[in-house]
């Protein structure tokens, strides 16, 4: 009898494993003849899925887990048609490109090498995927430069209209830093976070004490702002702040809560004076293109998708 169970046991989870491997097997899409799999696509997904709190397996996830799947799988399909495109025009990103910008990604953030790969491993990122995916939005970016970014003109009176109507806000930003508190999970946050904007403890202090940012002994220095880069989140929250500001306490992901300071490596605290209109055009030039390059984005890789064979699987 106790044969009988063990083999019904065994049966039974060689059908489980059989059925999670056909799973796993199962094609998602397929782009101009490049299969992906359910695999790929939900270990691209597992990120999001993983910050979002839900459980892939769960009935009750499903919506929301396919909604995250499918948004994946457009981004994938893209990178796809990107690559491919990149092939034609004969565009390559030598794996010392991709190195570079690693490097000057981590030292911009007064982070060693070895600093980095430890931030990696405490978010159990893989070096090779950060680097395969450095690669792809190096490709979508040199291609976009190509077909895209050449094709919008911003013109002088253009820049010169945005500047009197925005010139309270053309503020010289150049040198700011950064400086980033993320609390342990552990840490009285909210409380220590009033000290700090009150002026009860020092910025330095609370990071030595409760930050789990790499650099919290010199106070968490990220090093000079990269405003270009910033996207709409952090640029709402950093273009209202004056040298010497401490932000309130927000989420910095779901786990983790965080402050930042921005100032001057100098000590200068003084206001931010507005710009001259020949000093604030390669702002207003960016601000302006952005939108604009990111339409002419979309209508491009619109037409890479009509011109594909895609088959849509899921």
């Amino acid at each position: 009898m106790r044969k009988c169970i063990a083999l019904v046991f065994l049966l039974a989870l060689a059908l489980c494993t059989c059925a999670e491997a056909a799973q796993y097997g199962k094609i998602a899409a397929v782009v101009n003849g490049k299969p992906i799999t359910m695999y790929d696509l939900q270990r691209e997904a597992s990120g999001e899925i993983i910050r979002s709190r839900l459980n892939l397996n769960n009935p009750k996830d499903k919506e929301k887990v396919d909604v995250i799947l499918r948004r994946t799988l457009d981004n994938m399909i893209l990178d796809i048609l990107i690559q491919q495109e990149a092939k034609r025009l004969k565009v390559t990103i030598s794996d010392e490109d991709v190195d570079q910008e690693i490097t000057r990604m981590y030292t911009s953030r007064k982070m060693t090498r070895q600093q980095f790969e430890q931030s990696l491993a405490r978010e159990k990122i893989k070096l090779s995927d950060l680097r395969e995916n450095y690669r792809k939005g190096m490709t979508r970016s040199r291609i976009m430069a190509m077909e895209v970014a050449r094709r919008v003109v911003i013109r002088p009176e253009e820049i010169r209209d945005y500047y009197e109507k925005n010139k309270e806000t053309m503020l010289n930003r150049q040198g700011l830093h950064m400086a980033l508190i993320v609390y342990h999970p552990q840490a009285p946050a909210a409380s220590v976070a009033r000290q700090v904007r009150s002026g009860d403890l020092s910025w330095l202090e609370a990071s030595r004490r409760y930050s789990v940012m790499p650099g919290r002994e010199k106070g968490g220095d990220t090093g000079p702002v990269q405003w270009d880069s910033l996207n709409d989140e952090w640029r709402g929250r950093l273009m209202k702040m004056q040298p010497g500001d401490v932000t309130p306490l927000f989420q910095y992901n779901p786990q983790l809560k965080a402050q930042v300071r921005l100032f001057r490596p100098n000590g200068d605290n003084s206001p931010l004076r507005v710009m001259t209109l020949d000093e604030a055009k390669p702002e207003i030039e960016n601000i302006l293109r952005a939108p604009r390059a990111q339409e002419r984005f979309e209508e491009y890789t619109n037409g890479l998708k009509r011109k594909a064979v895609i088959d849509i699987r899921i």
